[in-house]
């Protein structure tokens, strides 16, 4: 096996791949990056959930395939000069060669690497990489991490009459972000995305409007971004019915700016720890919410604008959820919908009809004590 390519291009193959190796693993090739050199160069990460598989442009002497540590690979490569880069190996011995700058390492046995799982196609769909990284980035906050229920530590996927929902739930809060697709699918389709894997897609995708093509099959998911392509298995289990669990009677509407909102919070905070637990009381008035927090080393409070009346109303939060679904919030301005000290705290745009919005946001209160 021999090829050069140049350094830059294969630190950034690299660095793509081993998203998807193992950091520990007890199968040593795990927590390596398959090599495979043909009539292109492929370096492909596994982890038994996810894996991601990248092309780069390179010169290709002679063909083989052979796996190296992705982070000892990572790191020599990273420290190379800018210049261009000539691999070979002998069985598993590597030589590594770059300007004044040679290495003499073992490889691994491409035997010992599993194969990437196949994706029998069942639906797909198509969008904008900014456009997928931006509904990632804005549900992947209220994903659960409870594996009592595995299907809600993913994300659901819901195509639906042309429209795409990302949707996140974990118990306390959900997160909703709908985009219209520009090539609406022949039929209607769900499935269920590991938040983890979510993670990785979001890390692959650039900010640009090239395509993300999504193939969706019986048991896995296939992402291809440009000349990457990451598959994982899809969660199996009934979702939440998020319709039914989103609360559509409000009694109180109010209209806030999310940056004035968050510096309130953030301001009654620093008193709030793991040690000293204490709900962010919210007195929703007149033109104003006032926050207020108490713990045993000492209280704060705080006003903020906002236009609308609440009439007084008292609801309390966990500080920390609800800074989570405001840093998402993708306007300056956004709705606040609130019904009685039980109810959860809607946050949706100001103008969008009831049920398609482009976002939603959800949090629910937590019980106040007497005084």
């Amino acid at each position: 096996m021999k090829f050069s390519c140049e350094k830059a291009l294969l630190q950034a193959a690299i660095a793509t791949s081993s998203r998807a190796a193992s950091p520990k693993s007890t199968i040593p090739a795990l927590e390596g990056i398959l090599l495979e050199a043909d009539t292109q160069l492929r370096l492909t990460g596994y982890n038994l959930e996810t894996g991601i598989r990248t092309v780069v442009p390179a010169q290709i002497e002679e063909g083989g395939a052979l796996v190296m540590s992705s982070r000892l690979f990572g790191d020599i490569v990273r420290k190379l000069p800018d210049d261009m880069v000539t691999f070979s190996a002998q069985g598993l011995t590597v030589h590594i060669e770059c300007g004044m700058s040679q290495f003499n390492i073992q490889g691994i046995d491409p035997d010992d690497f599993p194969e990437l799982p196949t994706v029998d196609e069942e639906a797909s769909l198509e969008l904008k990489q900014s456009t997928l990284g931006d509904m990632i980035s804005r549900t992947l906050f209220a994903i659960s991490d409870n594996e009592a229920r595995p299907v809600l530590t993913g994300s659901l996927f819901e195509v639906r009459q042309g429209t795409l929902a990302v949707v996140s739930v974990d118990g306390q809060r959900l997160a909703i972000r709908r985009e219209k697709l520009e090539k609406a699918p022949a039929k209607d389709f769900s499935f269920v995305v590991p938040g983890a894997a979510l993670n990785e897609v979001r890390g692959i995708c650039s900010d640009t409007d090239e395509a993300v093509e999504i193939d969706a099959g019986a048991r896995h998911i296939l992402f291809q971004v440009g000349s990457t392509i990451l598959v994982t298995r899809r969660l199996e289990g009934e979702f939440l019915d998020y319709r039914q669990a989103i609360s559509r009677k409000s009694s109180v509407e109010l209209t806030a700016d999310i940056r004035a909102l968050m510096s309130s919070i953030d301001r009654v905070s620093p008193i709030i720890s793991e040690k000293f637990k204490s709900p962010l009381r919210c007195l929703v008035g007149d033109g104003f919410i006032h926050f207020t927090t108490r713990t045993a080393i000492g209280d704060a409070e705080d006003r903020c604008p906002v236009s609308g009346n609440g009439g007084d109303l008292m609801i309390g939060f966990n500080h920390r959820l609800l800074m989570d679904a405001l840093k998402v919030v993708p306007c300056e301005q956004a709705l606040l919908r609130l019904g009685t000290p039980s109810s959860p705290c809607i946050i949706v745009p100001q103008d969008a009809p009831e049920g398609e919005e482009d976002f939603l946001f959800m949090v629910l209160p937590v019980r106040l004590s007497a005084g």
